[in-house]
């Protein structure tokens, strides 16, 4: 049964001072301290894998083309490779049309941001303030994005109790009226929740009936030990109206320093996008554009990716085993641990770095806090599976020392 919006309904608000960069505020919480013992740092989602060996000869061919202005849709031999790429990895209703259904991005996160400027200008006229809902925790460009429209963010909590998804159970009829765009992340960041093709499916429902924007972010859509995840591609109709997805070659290829990906789906979205990017966002060289050509072609390094971060958490499931509510994550390569009764997250984040020089996050810093006071982030700490197995083995191994 919906809740009513004046009662139960997750709401904003309130959360100015929590705004900033979970990232600086870990560096400024663990300032004071000096780590025990040489660090590991398993705080930032940064991959370490190697990048692929056709990067260097690939940019050397293109390295002319550092002298051109790139046009800000994309290359049409990226496009053309981008969605072939969708085509073959996933079971979409039709083929996405390079033309006209997807552009080129500086990385996920700068598309994630201005995509919310392009809903609030493009939905049309919402009853009452337009809102823009999110997972929690969640990405904090979607949090960026949603203030820089001017619109209310809305923080969808994901626990245990929901999966960690948000409960599309929870919303009433008068918050989808004035929703503009839900963020939605499968793989999820932190917890690793993977979205069903039935989850999927009734959150277009929603979006066609109230009018607003799905926008998926599968950027660890590659990355998985349980079967291969879905897209809200698959489900979004032979139009593909009301969802746009988001990819990127950070995690997929290693190549977080490339910033590319790509954004694909309904079409009046993306032609509205790409008006506001080509004046606004950052283009993407075209060399960059020419290896990632190469990368969508090549699976080989995708398969070493996934086989590397497997050994990965074989290990956590050896070292961890069931403490701290320990569960194999179904995508992406980030542990989310509950250490509530050790302390808590800021507690515990601390005394890792102290005692056993392992720097990760808190959950808190990742989350924002919801009407009722809680945070549902708080009492967890995320790491992020990134070093080589030796590394990761070591700050696992002293992680259970410290804490048990």
């Amino acid at each position: 049964m919906a809740m009513t919006a004046s009662s139960r309904a997750p709401q904003g608000g309130g959360n100015e001072a929590s705004e900033r960069s979970p990232f600086l505020r870990v560096t400024e919480l663990l300032a004071p301290y000096q780590p025990a013992k040489p660090l590991i740092t398993l705080s930032l989602g940064e991959p370490q894998h190697p990048v692929p060996e056709f990067v260097g000869p690939i940019l050397a061919k293109h390295i002319a083309d550092f002298g051109r202005y790139p046009i800000a849709k994309g290359i049409e031999p990226f496009r053309r490779a981008a969605a072939d790429w969708l085509a073959r990895r996933f079971n979409l209703p039709r083929p996405i049309d390079p033309d006209t259904e997807l552009l080129v991005l500086s990385g996920s996160r700068e598309g994630l941001f201005f995509a919310a400027l392009t809903a609030v200008r493009l939905v049309g006229e919402r009853r009452g303030r337009p809102a823009i809902l999110m997972p929690n925790p969640f990405y904090p460009a979607y949090g960026a994005g949603a203030r820089a429209a001017g619109c209310e963010p809305i923080y969808l909590p994901t626990t245990p109790a929901n999966g960690f998804l948000p409960d599309l159970d929870t919303l009433d009829e008068a918050t989808l009226a004035r929703t503009v765009a839900m963020y939605i992340a499968s793989p999820a960041n932190p917890q690793g929740a993977v979205a069903s093709r039935d989850y999927f499916t009734r959150l277009k429902k929603l979006a066609d009936r109230f009018g607003f924007m799905i926008f998926s972010d599968e950027c660890y859509s590659e990355i998985y030990t349980q079967g291969a995840p879905g897209s809200m591609l698959e489900c979004a109709g032979v139009d593909y109206a009301n969802v746009v997805a988001f990819q990127s070659l950070s995690k997929r290829s290693n190549l977080p320093g490339m910033r590319i990906g790509f954004a694909a789906g309904d079409k009046r979205f993306l032609s509205a996008f790409h008006e506001l990017r080509n004046v606004a966002a950052p283009q993407v060289p075209v060399p960059v554009q020419h290896v990632a050509v190469a990368a969508y072609n090549d699976e080989a390094h995708v398969e070493e990716n996934r086989r590397l971060y497997r050994l990965k958490f074989d290990l956590a499931d050896q070292i961890l085993g069931s403490r701290y509510g320990y569960r194999r994550p179904a995508g992406g390569f980030c542990v989310w641990l509950d250490v509530s009764a050790k302390g808590g997250d800021e507690a515990v984040t601390v005394k890792l770095y102290k005692d056993a020089g392992v720097r990760v996050i808190p959950g808190s810093y990742l989350a924002r806090q919801q009407p009722d006071g809680s945070n549902p982030g708080a009492g967890f700490i995320r790491l992020a599976l990134v070093a080589d197995s030796e590394t990761t083995a070591e700050a696992l191994h002293r992680l259970v020392q410290i804490l048990d």
